[in-house]
């Protein structure tokens, strides 16, 4: 049991918990719910909470064709229906290829469903959708790490019910093959297509699970965010129900957006480990490769990565016109071919620190660095990178009282001060600044939007050298009852950030005034540019509210409107 000692909570969190904090593991109903799909009855689970609030489970449904044979490295294949009279929907889906995971499968085009009871649902209108894409530098991701029963309880608990989905995309090779012949093949951002796939089977069958096709929000996380961003850019959402986007802590231009020939490199080492493709030549690896075995396809994924230096391999690349990613993201943003759906973006203060190494510790270190985060697999450095990358370095002295962790003046947790300088650098121009340049670009064309940054300082208890650390907001949306055991000012938090998520999903703004008593949200405009801060520095303890405060979003002024100035020589 988490006792609960500091000052009081206020009468929504205390509720709220009520219906978390003495659970346990899941219980399930004596009677298994089963949902009518085209044909097929599909049997969940359920699980009942306290006050009689139920939560129905659906899991491993397939939205495609299993990514296998002759479609490995092939663009989805929606499917109309599961084509078996009963299917049993108790359990995820396997998670996709990737390392260190068991029970992984390449038969991985899956999505699960968590929905209030029926008896809920019969009750409402069809109810708003919310679709969640998991982040992890798209080469891990795993769904049943993502249990979204609080969601669901507190959408209920404020009576604005929501229906949830989280879906698997390919990773990886599997997912982002890089290089020329995946260009020729139509093969590059199959991942990104697998989204897309799965958006569209919820608006064609979402229905059946009581939601509401026309009524769908996007929601993710880092590189989840990623792909939001990126099919924002180019792939009409509006024709898929779309109507809202959560982006948390990634944004497209967060990883450098190179064409596809510039992955030839990774693509050939990737290929020359696979045993059955020895002596295939560059351009033809297809084939063999569709007649390897997955496991041995996820060894050669390891040694390539082992083998090249970059923080990331696999990812989307420019796919030219018609494609997902047809252009750098800046250009797209500069030119207006974007959606024009509201949007919530934000990010947490000290984004860089989990993708700088904490070894690096001399002048040179940091350069290099920079080099290897900006420029994958660099084949001809142009001048306009060079200027660019000069402009970087200059613009984060050797200073560890401007370093991140922000705030933690000239401490340096017994590292070099050079970590701190390159985590301050890493995380302005990969979250920060494109951050800025997303939702400026998107509000000057007239789009609704609303700016965050997470900042509460509790989370860095545990680790000070990474500071309010990437991903650290997570649990905050997922599973306020860990966040409550660390500290209860944090659940507070948390109870208003999930409160303003299910606003936005219901209503297209934060501030419906259903929930926990909270600091309104300003809307971001190009004359009031403002986040909403949240962190625990004005909670009061006896107060019904959680108030935030509201700031100028004109942090590192200088630094990041140089970073943007550059975006496009960057890749960004």
């Amino acid at each position: 049991m988490i006792l609960l000692t500091a000052s009081p909570l206020t009468a929504s969190l205390l509720r709220f918990l009520a219906l978390i904090l003495f659970l346990g593991p899941w219980s399930s109903h004596a009677t298994s719910p089963s949902v009518e799909l085209n044909g097929t009855t599909v049997t969940g689970t359920a699980h009942k909470f306290t006050d009689n609030l139920t939560v129905e489970f659906y899991g491993g449904i397939p939205f495609a064709k299993p990514p296998v044979g002759e479609l490995r490295f092939a663009p989805p294949v929606e499917i109309n229906g599961i084509g078996v009279s009963a299917f049993d929907a108790t359990k995820f889906g396997a998670p996709c290829v990737q390392s260190g995971v068991e029970g992984v499968s390449e038969d991985c085009l899956t999505l699960n469903i968590f929905r209030p009871s029926e008896s809920v649902l019969s009750n409402e209108d069809a109810a708003p959708v919310m679709v969640w894409i998991s982040g992890l530098g798209f080469m891990e991701g795993v769904s049943s790490t993502f249990n979204a029963s609080q969601i669901i309880m507190r959408s209920i608990q404020r009576g604005t019910p929501v229906v949830y989905v989280s879906i698997n995309y390919r990773l990886g090779p599997f997912g982002f093959p890089q290089g020329s012949e995946a260009d020729s093949l139509g093969s590059l951002n199959l991942g990104l297509k697998d989204q897309l796939a799965a958006i569209s089977w919820v608006q064609k069958y979402i229905g059946a699970f009581g939601g509401d096709p026309t009524k769908i929000t996007l929601f993710g996380q880092s590189a989840g965010s990623m792909s939001i961003a990126t099919l924002y850019l180019n792939a009409g959402l509006e024709n898929y129900g779309v109507r809202g986007a959560i982006m948390e802590s990634g944004f497209a231009g967060s990883l450098p957006s190179i064409d596809a020939s510039r992955g030839d490199l990774l693509w050939d080492a990737f290929a020359a480990n696979v045993t059955v493709c020895a002596g295939v030549f560059r351009g033809s690896t297809f084939s063999c490769l569709r007649n390897a075995t997955a496991d041995a396809l996820l060894s050669s994924w390891e040694a390539a990565v082992e083998a090249i230096p970059d923080l990331f391999h696999f990812v989307p690349v420019i796919d030219g016109p018609g494609g997902l990613l047809p252009d750098v993201p800046s250009n797209l943003l500069a030119a207006g071919n974007f959606s024009r759906i509201p949007f919530i973006a934000g990010t947490v203060v000290d984004e860089g620190t989990d993708f700088v190494p904490r070894q690096i510790s001399s002048d040179l270190q940091y350069p290099e660095f920079v080099l290897i985060a900006e420029d994958p697999f660099p084949e001809v450095v142009t001048p306009d990178f060079q200027v660019s990358v000069g402009t970087l370095i200059a613009l984060y002295p050797d200073d560890p009282a401007a370093g991140s962790p922000f705030g933690t003046g000239n401490e340096t947790f017994g590292l070099s001060s050079q970590y701190k300088r390159a985590s301050a650098m890493y995380g302005d121009v990969s979250f920060q600044a494109v951050r800025r340049r997303w939702i400026e670009a998107a509000t000057a064309a007239g789009v609704t939007a609303y700016g965050y940054v997470f900042a509460d300082q509790n989370v860095a208890v545990a680790d000070p050298s990474k500071g309010v650390y990437h991903a650290s907001e997570v649990p905050y949306i997922y599973d306020s009852q860990s966040v409550v055991g660390t500290n209860q000012e944090s659940g507070r938090v948390s109870l208003a950030m999930v409160d303003h998520w299910l606003s936005f999903v219901v209503s297209g703004t934060p501030n419906d005034g259903k929930g926990s008593g909270r600091t309104t949200w300003p809307q971001y405009t190009p004359d009031n540019q403002v986040l909403i801060q949240f962190d625990t520095t004005n909670l009061l303890a006896n107060s019904s509210n959680a108030t935030f405060a509201v700031v100028a979003d004109d942090y590192r002024a200088q630094q990041i409107s140089a970073i943007n100035s550059v975006a496009a020589a960057l890749g960004s």
